[in-house]
């Protein structure tokens, strides 16, 4: 596809809304599906250590 400026690029034929959107739908949807599971790894990560660190205590 041959875009005449810079402007028709981002205008995308007057689609430039949807287009755009959609990229940025999809750039948010990666970021959640990667952060989401480091975080809960590392929840999973604090409670077990602390409690292997009660039941250490209790011994």
């Amino acid at each position: 596809m041959y875009f005449e400026s810079w402007a028709d690029f981002w205008a995308m034929g007057k689609h430039g809304l949807y287009v755009w959107s959609c990229y940025g739908i999809a750039a948010v949807v990666m970021i959640y599906n990667i952060w989401v599971p480091l975080a809960q790894q590392k929840r999973f990560k604090q409670r077990y250590l602390r409690q292997l660190r009660r039941e250490a205590q209790q011994q």
